[in-house]
């Protein structure tokens, strides 16, 4: 997904340290992220259900017990899917800025 940085407002790392240090930031908000060798992002709510019931994806849970309903963690995507995604979670969190 490094080939999203470059495009307006998005950067490599939260500028913090910790969760979110490596991740893909748009004007400063975490979009996109790998953890434990997957790809995470930050979505819609109805999107992230959909992605879980399909099998595609699987809660995404930050080490605090209960999983985040805004993120998921991509498992079996089909080709294209991530990058697709990944641009979605970008305009989400963006607010369709860029």
């Amino acid at each position: 997904m490094r080939e999203l940085v470059g495009r307006p407002g998005v950067a490599v790392g939260s500028g913090k340290r910790g969760f979110g240090s490596d991740a893909l930031t748009v004007y400063g908000r975490i979009f996109a992220m790998l953890t434990r060798g997957h790809l995470v992002l930050k979505l819609p709510a109805a999107r992230v259900a959909d992605l879980i019931a399909s099998g595609a994806g699987a809660p995404f849970d930050a080490g605090k017990g209960k999983p985040m309903r805004e993120w998921v963690t991509l498992i079996r995507a089909s080709d294209g899917q991530p990058r697709e995604l990944a641009e979605a979670a970008m305009s989400f969190v963006g607010g369709g800025r860029g």
